[in-house]
């Protein structure tokens, strides 16, 4: 009999303990998702088709697209996905690396034809950054579909200027489908000064934005930054379960030299080396991942050798010479989700520590960084402490700006 009274009180407890733990998994607290709810799998906006595909069916689109704009676990293209129930896609426009991805940095990409598809591919990154007039003709929707990565000087975000002034402009709607941003987290970096504004940093924005392509596109509207202060037209696929602090790790490479996951975390801290002489690792297999000069041979341990590499760089700095610096293939990225800030510091310590200091930076370096600031700073012997109180009021204004345009937690 104790035996048996033992056992109901056993399962009365279980029951009680199954159902409290039910109530925890389904339930939200205190305004917080539960936990099981922030592991549930992000859904991009591409793959909701349910959600835009009667909008589209009927209109004649044009797709902006390249290798990373994928539908689905088999990761077939949005175009070939579209094409396959119907919908009427006239136009492809590719952005830098072109439509299928392989062409190298800054190469000029040309007008094809996609030997899968047979459709026309415009490319904006060759004749012109802008889809013209006649490039429009007989599209009445256009769609934006590529992943871009949190960062000013990705061009991805200027090639979205671009595309939606001339939907303003042509009065064609924009269908933004939307992506996560992997560094979704990092607000950081100077505020650009328009006196510099160029194809890798057009708007008043920090290095390290926070933002997915979507609310960047309601960003670029809102604030007037259109040519004229034209508005486009614009209709956004959210995402399903994103929030700016979940990680997203990309399916396929965003372009050819950034080619692992480490590389688009480091992305938004070292690209600024790139407006310098040291190599960052171009013409190796670890591109943004290593940063080093043959001058600093004694001064740092590792060394590399950039070499040309077809489809990712083919005339990369320092060429052949065998380069000393550091190695961040094993950086533990999660400090930086921690800080949500960019590394300064490996920028101002190879500075310091470069025998050649006039010859350490180059004009490229002002278009990056956005301001002639950061440069003098570092030329001045400024600590990072220092050179990131200057950053804090162009910092909380565009945080207050931003927080206007968000779609997510």
């Amino acid at each position: 009999m104790k035996r048996i009274k033992s056992f109901f009180r056993f399962t009365r407890s279980a029951a009680l303990l199954l159902f409290l733990v039910t109530l925890q998994s389904n339930c939200t607290f205190a305004g917080k998702p539960a936990q099981r709810d922030t592991l549930k799998k992000i859904i991009t906006g591409a793959d909701r088709i349910s959600l835009y595909f009667d909008y589209i069916k009927t209109k004649n689109i044009g797709m902006v697209v390249n290798q990373t704009s994928v539908i689905g676990t088999r990761q077939t293209t949005t175009v070939d996905s579209l094409l396959a129930r119907g919908i009427k896609i006239k136009k492809i426009f590719g952005p830098e690396h072109g439509f299928r991805g392989n062409a190298s940095n800054g190469a000029v990409v040309g007008d094809d034809i996609d030997t899968k598809t047979g459709l026309p591919v415009i490319s904006l990154y060759g004749k012109h950054y802008k889809p013209t007039q006649a490039d429009l003709k007989g599209i009445n929707l256009l769609i934006f579909d590529i992943q871009d990565v949190g960062a000013r000087f990705y061009t991805y975000i200027s090639t979205l200027h671009y595309v939606m002034e001339a939907c303003a402009e042509n009065n064609i709607e924009l269908m933004v489908l939307d992506r996560p941003n992997p560094n979704g987290l990092t607000i950081d970096g100077p505020i650009l000064d328009t006196a510099y504004s160029s194809f890798v940093g057009m708007h008043r924005i920090p290095i390290a934005h926070g933002m997915t392509i979507a609310e960047y596109a309601q960003m670029i509207n809102g604030e007037g930054w259109l040519n004229k202060g034209k508005k486009c037209k614009l209709k956004i696929i959210k995402m399903a379960n994103y929030s700016h602090a979940s990680p997203y790790k990309l399916p396929v490479n965003p372009s050819p030299n950034l080619n692992t996951y480490q590389s688009i975390l480091l992305y938004p801290s070292v690209c600024l080396f790139e407006g310098t002489t040291l190599s960052l690792g171009r013409g190796t297999m670890e591109p943004f991942q290593v940063v080093g000069h043959p001058l600093l041979k004694g001064k740092y341990s590792y060394s590399f050798k950039p070499v040309s590499i077809a489809g990712m760089s083919e005339d990369p700095p320092q060429k052949n010479m065998i380069c000393y610096g550091i190695d961040l293939k094993n950086y533990n990225t999660d400090s930086l989700r921690k800080t949500r800030k960019i590394n300064l510091s490996w920028l101002i310590k190879m500075y310091n520590d470069f025998p050649d200091k006039p010859r350490f930076f180059n004009a490229y370096f002002t278009k990056l960084a956005g301001t002639e600031q950061l440069r003098k700073q570092i030329e001045q012997g400024m600590s990072e402490q220092q050179i990131r109180l200057s950053w804090q009021p162009g910092l909380n204004k565009f945080k207050v700006v931003r927080k206007k345009y968000l779609l997510y937690q």
